[in-house]
C-alpha cells in the first residue's frame, strides 16, 4: 500500500505578493496618504512591504503637506527636524485636536500673510505676536464664559493678535484712512485684551448682556471696533450708535455663514474676514501709503481707500489725471437715524505727469481754481461748489484737492464733478480756462466691511 503524498508547504519568502504591494513606492505611497496615518498604521501591520512603504521618507512627507501644507520637517516653532515623520508628530500633538483642513487653511493664511508684511510692510509685521496655547484658550474661555469659535481657536493658535502700543498707532495690519488731521487704524487685538474688554461690554453695551461677543479688532482710540458674536460665527462692527443701543452691522455676506454652519467645521466670520482682506492687499484693491500729515513722521499705513471701481475712478484730461474714491465709515453712520445714515469719507487726487496741453500749447504748471461736484442719492441731486488757490507742478507728486465726507440715506449713490484751471507759466497765469472731469465713483454699501 503505498504511502499518502507529502503536502509540500509554502516558503514564506516564495508568497506572491498582493497587487497593492507590487505597486512602485511613489505610487504606493500616495495611496497610504489617502488612507491616513491611521489607515496607514492597519495596512502596515498586513506586510513588511506595506510596513516599510508606511515608514518612508517620502510617505510622511506627503502626509505633511496633504495635512499641514508642510514643504520641509519643521515643528511647530519652525526648528528644522531630521524626518518628516517627527515633523507630523509634532503638528499632531499640537493641533491635531482640531479639524486638520481647518488647521491647514489657517496656517496658509498666516503664512501668506505674514509673508506679504515681511516683504512689503515689515513695521506692521513685526507687530503680530506668537501664538497662544491650547492651555490659554481654554483659561481664555472659562474667564469669558463661553467658548470660542473653532476657526477663532485656530487662528489664535498661530497669532495672538498685536502689540498694542501708542508708538504702533499706525501699523494695524488692518488699516483705515486719514480724514483732514483725523486718523484711523485698525489692529488685531491680543487674547489677553479680548478678555478684559469682553467684561466690559455689557457696561458700554445693553446689547452685548444676552449675546456672546467678543473685540477682536479695533481702532486705537476704540471708537471703531469689531466684534465676533461666538453663537452665530458672525463678525459685526459697531456703529455710530453702538455705545447707547448697541447698533452694529454684518461685516461678512450673511450667505457666508448658514446658522448652523457644518458640525464638523462651524462657519466663522473672523477668517472669512480675514482672508478677504488679504485677497485685497494681494490684487492691488487696498495699499500702502503714506500719512499726508507731519505728525505721523512719515509713517506708512495699510490705506482702504480702493484702488479699483465702482468706488474708485480716474480720468484723464488735458494731461491732467483725476483719480477719485470712496470708503465707508460704519463707525460714522447711524443706521437708526433717518435721513442720512450711510457716512463716507472720499478722495480727490490730481496728477500731471508731462504737461497739461491747452489748444496745442504745452504747459509744466497750471491754477486750480474751483472745483464743481454733483452727488445723486435716489431722486436727489445735490451740488456742491468749493473755491480753491492750489498749483499743479509738472512731475510733481500727487496732490489731495479735496477731501471730505457725505452722508446719504440710501445706497448706493454717485459722485462726479468738474475741476476748473488756468494754465501757468512763469506763475502767471496764461490762455483760458479749462475744465477737467471728474468720473462717477459710487458710494455703496460694501459686502465685506472694514
Amino acid at each position: 500500500m503505498s504511502s499518502p503524498p507529502v503536502k509540500r508547504q509554502r516558503v514564506r519568502g516564495d508568497a506572491a505578493l498582493s497587487p497593492l504591494e507590487n505597486l512602485p513606492p511613489l505610487l504606493l505611497a500616495r495611496i497610504l496618504v489617502v488612507a491616513g496615518p491611521r489607515g496607514a498604521a492597519v495596512l502596515a501591520c498586513t506586510s513588511a512591504t506595506l510596513r516599510a512603504a508606511a515608514s518612508s521618507e517620502e510617505f510622511w512627507r506627503r502626509l505633511c503637506a496633504k495635512d499641514f501644507g508642510l514643504v520641509a520637517p519643521l515643528d511647530t516653532c519652525e526648528v528644522p527636524l531630521p524626518f518628516f515623520m517627527g515633523a507630523y508628530k509634532s503638528w499632531f500633538q499640537t493641533f491635531g485636536m482640531y479639524p486638520l483642513p481647518l488647521v491647514k487653511r489657517v496656517k496658509f493664511f498666516w503664512d501668506s500673510f505674514n509673508s506679504w508684511l515681511y516683504e512689503f510692510f515689515p513695521e506692521a509685521q513685526n507687530t503680530l505676536l506668537k501664538g497662544v496655547s491650547d492651555l490659554d484658550i481654554r483659561k481664555a474661555e472659562h474667564d469669558l464664559g463661553f467658548q470660542l469659535p473653532m476657526h477663532t481657536k485656530v487662528l489664535y493658535r498661530f497669532c495672538n493678535g498685536q502689540m498694542c502700543r501708542e508708538d504702533l498707532v499706525s501699523h494695524g495690519v488692518i488699516g483705515g484712512y486719514e480724514f483732514d488731521s483725523n486718523t484711523v487704524n485698525v489692529q488685531l487685538l491680543p487674547l489677553e485684551k479680548i478678555v478684559q474688554t469682553a467684561k466690559l461690554l455689557p457696561l458700554n453695551n445693553g446689547a452685548s448682556c444676552t449675546s456672546k461677543f467678543i473685540v477682536v479688532a479695533a481702532s486705537s482710540d476704540w471708537q471703531k471696533s469689531f466684534l465676533l458674536d461666538c453663537l452665530t460665527g458672525q463678525l459685526y462692527v459697531g456703529t455710530k450708535s453702538f455705545k447707547s443701543d448697541g447698533g452694529m452691522m454684518p461685516c461678512v455676506p450673511s450667505i457666508m455663514l448658514p446658522v448652523h454652519g457644518n458640525k464638523d467645521m462651524p462657519l466663522d466670520g473672523l477668517l472669512l474676514w480675514l482672508e478677504e482682506h488679504f485677497r485685497r492687499l494681494q490684487s492691488g484693491m487696498i495699499k500702502l501709503q503714506h500719512y499726508n500729515y507731519n505728525y505721523m513722521d512719515n509713517a506708512r499705513h495699510i490705506c482702504l481707500y480702493p484702488e479699483e471701481p465702482p468706488s474708485y475712478s480716474s480720468a484723464v484730461t488735458y494731461g491732467i489725471k483725476v483719480r477719485a474714491s470712496a470708503v465707508f465709515a460704519p463707525e460714522d453712520s447711524a443706521l437708526n437715524e433717518d435721513p442720512c445714515k450711510y457716512m463716507y469719507f472720499f478722495c480727490i487726487c490730481l496728477h500731471l505727469s508731462e504737461a497739461c496741453i491747452i489748444d496745442g500749447k504745452h504747459y509744466s504748471s497750471c491754477q486750480c481754481q474751483s472745483l464743481h461736484l454733483t452727488i445723486r442719492s435716489g431722486n436727489n441731486v445735490l451740488q456742491d461748489n468749493w473755491t480753491y488757490d492750489v498749483q499743479l507742478r509738472r512731475a510733481g507728486a500727487v496732490e489731495i484737492i479735496y477731501r471730505y465726507y457725505i452722508a446719504i440715506s440710501r445706497a448706493p449713490a454717485s459722485i462726479e464733478g468738474t475741476i476748473n484751471f488756468v494754465p501757468l507759466r512763469y506763475n502767471t497765469p496764461q490762455g483760458r480756462q479749462f475744465a477737467v472731469k471728474i468720473a462717477p465713483f459710487i458710494l455703496q454699501l460694501p459686502e465685506y466691511i472694514y
